[in-house]
């Protein structure tokens, strides 16, 4: 076992990554150093009743900070929070967002960074072409992100996911400048986090890894960093969720999280295409879902991605390339609660038509190792109600 206090570091890849127990009690200095003197915190509904919250927010009052708190932020934040958080921003005349939480406060404080300073909707940035170049680049507002789960990775991210409402859609927002300054990474602050929730969150960090390790294009860096970001999960998952006090396992988890997310510049797939509909229409939450349909995605693509299974199997230690991995995923969803079917998300029969086609459009469909028509996806849907691999 590694000892705790060897897991403290200064990272700068992608960003200044600040690891480690206690290093929230720095984040008045790591804002200075970044000119924010008037922060936003935005977090989510939930966390904003936490301790860590209001901790923070003394931190930043005793270091001589002027910071406020938004935390009008659903579970999946939508364009409307998003709008009401900037003018917030604009009127508070703040100069930095400190995005706080799970990946809803952490997308919520970013989109709102970069919204605040812009005189377009938000829609316009959404993450097609060269959109973000319609951007202001010289008033996106720097963001300080403190990941309070292991899971998204958000901390690491140059974007935000976002539900528009009146479509019900989910679309992806980007800017470059969207990357927070810095990131705190305090594993104190996820010692609280349910364990359903771990193992949610956890397994969605996973898929992040393993979609990213399985992209077709060409990036050996990312893939490097998704093995042993699979190597982490695989090791110390189980440990957080069995121990949720556990600060070795909650350090290698939120490091972990953060390789998935800087892994998938490479590309995601169809486990997110199927996911990201799932959140728009029924609140569903993402890394649940990402964990109940990783499996028939893996089933759907073995073809193509058989041959990477073989090193994937090696490195975690694990027998019978493909199957090996597929076994160990699913009695991982087993040991964690995880359910088999779909239903636990709230989806319908009726709605898989309209699903599927969403899937099908949702834009990390284009990193899945093979194309897939809406039939597929329907079928996938449809097998996730009717006969679920368990």
């Amino acid at each position: 076992m590694t000892k705790p206090s060897a897991l403290t570091t200064n990272w700068n890849y992608p960003t200044a990554m600040h690891i480690g127990e206690g290093r929230i009690r720095e984040i008045a200095d790591i804002c200075k150093a970044h000119a924010i003197n008037n922060p936003l915190v935005v977090t989510d509904e939930g966390a904003a009743a936490l301790p860590f919250t209001a901790e923070i927010l003394d931190i930043c009052k005793e270091g001589g900070l002027n910071v406020a708190l938004f935390s009008d932020v659903p579970s999946n934040p939508t364009d409307g929070c998003i709008e009401v958080g900037a003018q917030v921003f604009r009127d508070g005349k703040h100069d930095g967002v400190i995005a706080l939480g799970g990946g809803s406060g952490l997308d919520a404080g970013k989109a709102i960074a970069l919204l605040a300073g812009q005189r377009r909707p938000l829609a316009d940035f959404e993450d097609v072409g060269d959109n973000w170049l319609r951007a202001n680049e010289g008033t996106i507002a720097p963001t300080i992100a403190v990941p309070t789960t292991a899971g998204t990775g958000s901390e690491v991210g140059r974007a935000s996911v976002i539900t528009f409402t009146e479509k019900h859609e989910k679309k992806i927002i980007f800017h470059p400048k969207m990357m927070p300054v810095a990131v705190i990474g305090d594993p104190a602050l996820a010692v609280g986090l349910p364990a359903g929730l771990t193992a949610a969150t956890g397994v969605d960090a996973f898929t992040h890894c393993f979609e990213a390790y399985c992209a077709p294009s060409y990036h050996p860096m990312a893939d490097g960093i998704a093995l042993e970001g699979m190597r982490l999960i695989k090791e110390w998952l189980p440990v957080a969720y069995a121990d949720g006090s556990n600060i070795e396992a909650r350090t290698h988890m939120l490091v972990a999280a953060s390789m998935g997310a800087t892994a998938f510049q490479k590309g995601l797939g169809a486990v997110h295409s199927l996911s990201h509909p799932v959140g728009a229409v029924y609140n569903a939450h993402h890394g649940l879902a990402n964990a109940i349909f990783l499996p028939y995605v893996m089933e759907e693509n073995r073809l193509v991605i058989e041959d990477k299974m073989v090193p994937l199997a090696s490195y975690l230690g694990l027998e019978g390339g493909y199957d090996g991995v597929l076994a160990w995923v699913l009695k991982l969803r087993r040991d964690l609660g995880i359910p088999a079917g779909a239903e636990s998300l709230g989806l319908k029969k009726e709605d898989i038509p309209m699903l599927a086609e969403a899937a099908l459009n949702d834009p990390t469909m284009g990193g899945n190792p093979q194309p897939l028509t809406a039939d597929q996806l329907a079928a996938l849907y449809t097998r996730s109600l009717d006969d679920p691999l368990r």
